[in-house]
């Protein structure tokens, strides 16, 4: 169950809390885990990949390493998303902060080393993205582009 609260935040709030983490550079190749969900979550996290821009947040798709459809990243440091992860311990927190972004609930986490990772809430399936502390500047530029893909890949409901 995804007990959390909502507190809707503008662009312009959420992009000067981003902005306060900083900016530093990163090198290298980018490699992400790749989630092992059910069968069920698989083929939605298959039609997500379909659905993803080829940019996001004016940054082109360069998806990380071992290849996959539940992995995606764009720019570099990248913006790395991955379908049909586990849900988050700090979902079931009554005190965790959560944003809507274009009809899709994200829970808000701060990440150690400035970076920050959303994950949706109340879908079928729980997509993360991260945003690395390089890439905070634009605020939930990247979710604005992400959610109509969500949208429409990943139904709304309780994630198994």
């Amino acid at each position: 169950m995804n007990l959390f609260r909502h507190r809707p935040i503008g662009l312009p709030a959420l992009a000067l809390l981003l902005a306060a983490a900083g900016c530093s550079s990163a090198d290298g190749d980018t490699s992400a885990a790749v989630p092992s969900p059910s069968a069920a979550v698989t083929e939605l996290c298959r039609n997500l990949d379909k659905a993803l821009p080829s940019t996001v947040d004016d940054l082109g798709r360069r998806d990380p390493s071992p290849a996959s459809a539940l992995t995606s990243g764009w720019g570099n440091p990248a913006i790395i998303l991955r379908c049909g992860v586990e849900q988050p311990e700090k979902m079931l927190d009554p005190e965790a902060d959560g944003v809507e972004v274009n009809g899709v609930g994200w829970l808000l986490e701060k990440q150690d080393g400035g970076s920050f990772r959303f994950t949706t809430t109340l879908r079928r399936a729980y997509v993360e993205v991260t945003i690395p502390k390089d890439r905070t500047a634009n605020g939930m530029a990247p979710l604005v582009d992400l959610a109509p893909a969500v949208k429409k890949a990943i139904p709304e409901g309780i994630a198994d």
